[in-house]
């Protein structure tokens, strides 16, 4: 493998080559040969704004027996066919459930009405946010022709993301989602693990503070370079749990780390929550999987799309010029809270029920419309349902559906007194009219 500072001194050598070879009477083959020595010890750190970094899976790594990746999308190689999806971010708990002591969700007759409610809206998938769903969900699941991707949510507020102990407890917590899926799941219509989701700035930055010489990983089957401490320890986790699938089941999955616009991947945003040398890019596995809000940082300071004009549909068209991997789109959505409590955040809580359709609208048309829309591979909104869990202040917080906590008010269905989901408005119907477009 070429270093990344050989492979920036090749470019320049490819480029200039022809210069030389046309000036024979001022350029000797040996002057030549000089500069290329010259070049290939300068300190890589000198042109940091030309390199590229880079990450692989081996080619001896095993591809995933159904659902792969070929070039800029994800193949389903039994139907023969590329695949978008048309996804919805699902955590079923109601009221007075919560996952903080790590319960999944009641294992009742709730996913017979969730699914059918999706499948009605022409969802085909579901970004599943709850470690260990129960057995009534899966057997739901085997009714429909639906696919999931299993979000592994981990602690987002570390101290320090490198510290041996969090890697160490973090990849066994990852391991026993992975064995749920074979004892207890349906790896057959499982599309991809991700691991880890929204990390968060300040962990971010302490970890990369106190590892500065930590820039590169050759796992078993993921390899990385030029890259940030952050992504060095996410490349651990993922080679760790490819691995691990790989050596106890004899097969693997697809893998990628959800992040957020906040720290990354596109740098040149005033209104990151991290330093450029800390930008974080989620492209250390398989595909790209980032959440992406019309009101979130780094979008809405994007220049307009070309298409639409809108920031949203400017921060797309970034994204897909600087990678060729799928990119999923994980979360988009909009609270309908009755408040909108941080006014230095505008767009988080407030929206009103009657306009979100037309925002949803605009969202879609904003992807489809993209330039390099192409690479996009799909879109989750989210999220099925209101969670009253969030954020978790006090052990009675599920009980209770709080007016100020815009987390709790994403859902396109509110939870009614009998735990059935009631649609707000048009919401459902209007992406049931998106997703069952061509």
């Amino acid at each position: 493998m070429i270093s990344d500072r050989k492979m920036w001194v090749k470019k320049i050598f490819s480029k200039t080559k022809g210069i030389f070879e046309c000036n024979q009477r001022f350029f000797h083959p040996a002057v030549v040969g000089l500069l290329f020595v010259f070049l290939s010890l300068i300190p890589l750190a000198c042109f940091a704004d030309s390199t590229t970094s880079a990450t692989g899976i081996s080619h001896k790594t095993p591809a995933p027996k159904r659902y792969v990746v070929k070039g800029s999308k994800i193949y389903d190689i039994i139907k023969k066919e590329p695949l978008f999806f048309r996804g919805m971010g699902y955590s079923p708990y109601l009221p007075n459930e919560t996952p903080l002591q790590g319960e999944p969700p009641g294992d009742d007759d709730r996913y017979e009405e969730h699914l059918g409610l999706m499948k009605d809206m022409g969802v085909n998938y579901l970004h599943v946010f709850p470690l260990k769903m129960p057995p009534k969900f899966f057997a739901a699941l085997d009714k429909t022709d639906m696919l999931y991707g299993q979000d592994i949510w981990i602690w987002a507020y570390e101290e320090d993301f490198l510290a041996e102990a969090f890697l160490e407890k973090t990849l066994e917590d990852i391991k026993s989602v992975i064995d749920h899926v074979y004892q207890q799941g349906r790896p057959d219509r499982l599309v991809f693990f991700s691991i880890g989701d929204e990390l968060q700035a300040d962990s971010v930055i302490r970890t990369d503070s106190r590892h500065p010489e930590v820039r590169s990983f050759q796992g078993k089957h993921l390899s990385v370079s030029n890259r940030t401490p952050t992504e060095i320890a996410l490349a651990r986790l993922i080679d760790g749990a490819m691995d691990y699938e790989l050596t106890r089941y004899g097969q693997r999955h697809l893998y990628c780390h959800t992040s957020w616009t906040h720290i990354g991947p596109i740098a040149d945003r005033p209104d990151l929550e991290v330093p450029r040398e800390s930008i974080l890019n989620p492209d250390l596995g398989d595909l790209v999987c980032l959440n992406i809000y019309t009101y979130a940082n780094g979008v809405r300071t994007s220049p307009p799309g070309s298409i639409t004009g809108t920031s949203y549909q400017g921060y797309l068209e970034e994204l897909t010029a600087q990678t060729d991997k799928p990119i999923f789109i994980t979360q988009v959505g909009l609270s309908t809270s009755p408040f909108e409590p941080k006014p230095w955040v505008p767009g988080f809580g407030g929206h009103k029920v009657e306009d979100v359709p037309k925002a949803f609208t605009a969202i879609w048309k904003d992807i489809r419309t993209a330039k390099g829309h192409e690479k996009i591979c799909g879109v989750s909104f989210f999220e099925l349902n209101d969670e009253w869990w969030k954020s978790g202040e006090d052990p009675t917080d599920s009980a209770r559906h709080e007016q100020e906590d815009p987390e709790e008010w994403f859902g396109l269905f509110s939870v009614g007194p009998d735990h059935r989901l009631v649609p707000k408005g048009k919401i459902p119907e209007t992406l049931r009219n998106l997703y069952r477009a061509p």
